[in-house]
């Protein structure tokens, strides 16, 4: 029997190497007044950015830049919107990896209402978004946090009062969403693995939550095949365009599954600690994901509470290991032994090198959220995994 579902918009998608050539064309069909969010290098130093430039003036496109070089603030948010209200923009488009995409989406959200972000963020604010928005278009220059696809921004204060929380309403899923895996290919093998992780995080955490369904679950295992078989490929030839494509699917059909089904433990943890320190996002979720899985399955294991989630992590465990005629307890363990194994290869740093020392524990765990976890951990399970991480 199949449970009830409900499923958020997607976004008009065109995806492939190339699709780049297509930009100037979707901007032109949401108006002539354009307002550009980018990084400070990848993107905006490069041939791509050159040409966009120069075929939006040939057609007559205005253009106001917007860069954002960290993980986006209300402030960030709030400032773009206070500078963009002159110039009145038709349309927002964010080139970049999550961070500049979240704040594209945070700030066409927030162009029509004239307030503080802030007072709409989950947790945080205490009014409802209407959903209005200025048109927006999401190009994602890494594969990661699948921000392309998602209805979510998340922004962060950082500090001893700090929070990573999300501006979320179906309408928020970017109108259009332009992937060329070509924009990735020069992506630095740090950022490749820490956003290759998160998406692997997020596919996993979405197939494994509970409040998943039948079409969540078959996007994330075709997410899930593409990590298997790209994410160390692309972290170690970094040119190697077929690699990177793959990925660049995963982390697309990640922004799909975590809208729809939610997340884990990995990602309540990421919200806490990201409130509190200044690392990157995809760091905290790759540090994490191997503690959190093997707590996590060492507790299904023991309580039988729910053979479901273990058939899961044995699905997923066969589709890694590639072989056939072993027991589901090998695939599970063949799971769990990757993701320990690939942190290693691909150098993902632990906690401890962004700052986080034992005591802290207590804190994070007071502010994490264990929700959508396919079985519910202690506070005392919570601390172990810490310290594991750490």
């Amino acid at each position: 029997m199949t449970n009830p579902f409900s499923l958020a918009p997607a976004p008009v998608v065109y995806f492939g190497p190339g699709k780049i050539s297509l930009l100037p064309s979707v901007i032109k069909s949401f108006g002539s007044k354009l307002l550009l969010v980018t990084g400070t290098k990848s993107f905006a130093q490069s041939t791509y950015c050159q040409n966009l430039l120069e075929q939006l003036h040939n057609q007559g496109t205005a253009l106001e830049p917007v860069i954002v070089s960290v993980e986006p603030t209300p402030d960030i948010v709030d400032d773009a919107v206070k500078n963009a209200l002159v110039f009145n923009p038709t349309v927002v488009l964010a080139i970049g990896g999550g961070s500049v995409m979240d704040a594209g989406k945070a700030i066409a959200a927030m162009l029509p209402l004239h307030e503080p972000v802030k007072n709409y963020l989950e947790g945080v604010g205490t009014k409802s978004h209407p959903g209005t928005k200025l048109a927006f278009i999401a190009v994602p220059t890494t594969a990661g946090t699948g921000s392309e696809a998602a209805k979510n921004a998340v922004l962060s204060e950082t500090g001893e009062n700090g929070y990573k929380r999300s501006l979320r309403h179906n309408n928020f899923v970017p109108n259009v969403a332009v992937i060329d895996p070509a924009l990735t290919l020069t992506c630095p093998r740090t950022t490749t693995a820490a956003s290759g992780m998160d998406a692997f995080t997020q596919l996993l955490e979405s197939y494994l939550s509970t409040a998943g369904n039948a079409v969540t679950d078959a996007l994330a295992c075709e997410g899930l095949q593409q990590i298997s078989g790209n994410l160390l490929p692309a972290y170690n030839s970094g040119a190697d365009i077929n690699a990177r494509t793959g990925m660049a699917l995963a982390a697309y059909l990640s922004g799909v599954t975590l809208t729809n089904a939610g997340l884990g433990l990995v990602h309540g943890f990421a919200a806490s600690i990201g409130g509190y320190f200044p690392i990157a996002h995809g760091v905290i979720c790759s540090s994490l994901m191997p503690a959190v899985n093997h707590v996590t399955v060492r507790k299904l294991r023991s309580q039988r509470s729910n053979d479901n989630a273990l058939t899961k992590y044995a699905v997923i465990g066969k589709m890694f290991a590639g072989v056939e005629n072993k027991s589901s307890e090998y695939y599970v363990d063949f799971l769990l032994d990757t993701i320990e194994k690939w942190n290693v290869e691909m150098n993902i740093p632990r906690l401890s090198q962004g700052g986080v020392t034992s005591s802290d524990f207590t804190k994070i765990v007071n502010a994490t959220d264990n929700k959508n976890n396919p079985v519910a951990l202690s506070r005392e399970e919570m601390l172990e995994i810490l310290e594991m991480a750490g």
